[in-house]
């Protein structure tokens, strides 16, 4: 059992840090406050290879492992968790999904563009009545012999109007239930696909999430991924590393705003001293830093398991569950540490406790984390 990260690991975690520091710690804040997308930022990502960091190098990715995706993902969320679930979905969800079950020829026509950046992509699963319950699918994909009719709406889709490139879960056979399933290749350019109001959100207000509506798109067979049937199977096989990416996101924010606390708390004085010499600060920061660690060690446990072909289903569950409330609990206690200078912007925390809410809702509640966690436990 070996913790230590390789040569190759440390550089891409120095890559990663130097980015988040350099091109989005500016500006942040008035990207949170307008909502603005960083869409130059997004390009250089794409540039420097997160964007496809596990698509293989044919296809134009960086052909790296589960855990340099995780240790990217943490150094980028320390700083901008909006920039680092575009490319969370990018990279578990629509690159991986389609690399992993697609055809040689999507492949090739889609993942150079979405592993260079130069496009990035969506995963279209939540509607209004099928959030958690991911089988409710209500938006419907009509088979008319050389192409599908899509009807109905998606909600709550990160990427959903910046995308270009859309994987849309959609239900063909209602009486065959989650085996009626299928996910297709969509494209902003179909007649008859909308692109909704942009969602006023209380966290990573930076990146763009929107409703998509569907009124009688045509979309050709030979974009739908799999054998028929094969969608419901495609989002629950995605979404178990897309957790992954989540839990790395949740970690981020984490030891982000540990990190600010404990350099306030080496700056600010209160009776006399540094606050870091109160018993009560330094507990907080004890705590958290275990915490944290702990999180760190269930995501790459997770990433491990990818890595090695094993069934990750429950450890990337136990990840994200442990880590999304990791994030929550230190930002929360960043703030504290802060007082009253941690309830404005500038000092970043207030900020942070509200991306950090966000983890324990997307790809998979903690409710439904338990519920994978204790399927696991029995079967």
């Amino acid at each position: 059992m070996d913790f230590s990260l390789t040569e190759e690991h440390l550089m891409i975690q120095q890559a990663a840090r130097d980015f988040a520091q350099n091109e989005l710690w500016e500006g942040v804040i008035e990207r949170d406050e307008k909502q603005i997308f960083p869409t130059e930022q997004v390009k250089k990502m794409g540039q420097l290879g997160f964007m496809g960091m596990m698509v293989d190098p044919k296809y134009g990715g960086s052909g790296l492992d589960t855990i340099s995706y995780v240790i990217a993902m943490e150094e980028i969320s320390k700083v901008d968790a909006s920039a680092s679930v575009i490319m969370s979905v990018n990279n578990s969800l629509v690159c991986w999904g389609l690399e992993e079950f697609g055809t040689e020829e999507q492949k090739q026509k889609w993942l150079p563009l979405l592993a260079s950046g130069e496009i990035h992509g969506a995963f279209a699963l939540s509607e209004p009545e099928a959030g958690s319950d991911a089988t409710s699918q209500k938006t419907t994909a009509i088979d008319m012999g050389d192409h599908y009719l899509v009807n109905g709406t998606k909600n709550w889709i990160t990427n959903g109007n910046t995308a270009s490139f859309y994987l849309v879960i959609a239900q063909t056979d209602v009486e065959k239930k989650s085996k009626g399933i299928n996910v297709l290749i969509m494209t902003r350019d179909m007649p008859g696909f909308t692109v909704g109001p942009k969602e006023q959100k209380m966290g990573i207000r930076g990146s763009d999430t929107h409703s998509l509506l569907f009124n009688d798109v045509k979309v050709p067979k030979e974009n739908r991924i799999g054998e028929e049937g094969f969608g419901f199977k495609f989002a629950m096989k995605t979404l178990a590393g897309g957790r992954i990416g989540i839990a790395s996101q949740a970690l981020g924010i984490a030891s982000g705003a540990f990190e600010l606390a404990l350099k306030y708390s080496k700056q600010r004085k209160s009776f006399g001293t540094e606050i870091f010499n109160h018993q009560a600060i330094a507990f907080k920061l004890a705590d958290m830093a275990v915490n944290i660690e702990a999180a760190r060690h269930l995501c790459m446990k997770a990433a491990w398991d990818k890595d090695n072909h094993k069934n990750y289903d429950m450890s990337s569950a136990m990840a994200k569950l442990y880590a999304s409330q990791v994030a929550m609990d230190t930002a929360v206690e960043a703030v504290q540490i802060h007082g009253g200078n941690g309830y404005v912007k500038e000092y970043h925390v207030e900020r942070m406790m509200r991306d950090a809410k966000i983890t324990q809702i997307y790809e998979g509640t903690s409710e439904i984390q338990k519920i994978v966690i204790s399927r696991g436990l029995i079967s």
